[in-house]
């Protein structure tokens, strides 16, 4: 115990060679996707807007996509506008970039505008997508328009036109 103690230096700052080697990681791996992924992109990956649930969502929907991401969307509404939008994904960081920005597309839009958002107004607000994450922005709109047609369904039992 006591050598492993001894194996670990610090420096007068108290890094350790440790953290040195992790953060050496971390700015190859931030190069790496900086060649791959647009700066939108990986801000709204590494600082997603809207993550969560809301408390007894008007519309709600949980979709797993072909590759195995998960993404849910919640939605609050009144009056025919969508003034909140919230999102949970287990996905790759491009899933949860898209539900971000679906996200916030939203918000401010009637249930009809939001049914005709697409995944190319997702990609346009990213600046695009490589070819291997174009489901991302299909599993968001595939599970908003769930969400929206969830929204449809619990309206007392009335049906939304659209």
């Amino acid at each position: 115990m006591e050598d492993t103690k001894k194996s670990v230096r610090r420096d007068n700052k108290g890094f350790s060679n440790l953290d040195e080697l992790i953060g050496g990681i971390e700015e190859t791996i931030m190069g790496e996707e900086r060649e791959i992924y647009t700066e939108k992109t990986l801000e709204e990956a590494y600082n997603p807007k809207n993550v969560g649930e809301l408390k007894n969502p008007d519309g709600a929907a949980r979709v797993t996509g072909p590759c195995e991401d998960t993404m849910q969307i919640h939605l609050k509404v009144e009056r025919d506008i969508i003034i909140d939008s919230k999102f949970m994904t287990d996905g790759c960081g491009a899933s949860t970039a898209c539900g971000s920005v679906v996200t916030e597309l939203v918000k401010g839009k009637t249930i009809e505008e939001a049914f005709k958002v697409e995944d190319k107004d997702i990609l346009s607000v990213l600046g695009g997508l490589p070819e291997d994450n174009l489901h991302c922005p299909v599993l968001a709109m595939t599970t908003l328009r769930a969400a929206l047609e969830d929204y449809k369904k619990n309206l007392n039992g009335e049906e939304v036109k659209v």
